[in-house]
């Protein structure tokens, strides 16, 4: 699924054994994140990650959203709703204060999704650096 999501941002392609990795880490390590998937008909066809970090502000664990990627001929069928939804009921259920995420731009899509979902525009500005 990675490959779609890279594809979809024109991104270069992880390598794959560190992407086995990755996989590996969050399976042996839940408290570092979880990957959720959608499946339909036996193939996997959305998925979800969750990186874990704290908030000094409010002295909680606080849940990043990394990824929310459901493939283009399924979209518009509510999988992206419903692992959004499902990541939510995670974050509320096990004492999270928040959960955080960041989207393109230009992906008018996505943040439809999120704003029907009830996610709001953080007064916080993100930055980056390599």
């Amino acid at each position: 699924m990675i490959e779609y999501i890279v594809d979809f941002y024109k991104q270069p392609r992880p390598d794959e054994g560190e992407l086995k990795g990755l996989i590996e880490h969050l399976l042996k390590n839940p408290s570092s994140g979880q990957q959720f998937v959608a499946e339909l008909d036996g193939g996997l066809v959305g998925f979800a990650t969750l990186y874990f970090t704290f908030s000094t502000l409010r002295v909680k664990r606080q849940a990043v959203l990394n990824d929310l990627f459901v493939n283009a001929d399924i979209r518009g069928k509510k999988v992206g709703e419903k692992l959004f939804q499902h990541c939510l009921d995670y974050i509320r259920e096990n004492g999270f204060c928040s959960m955080t995420w960041e989207t393109a731009k230009d992906n008018v899509a996505a943040q439809s999704l999120y704003n029907k979902m009830g996610g709001e525009i953080s007064p916080w500005l993100f930055y980056e650096i390599s």
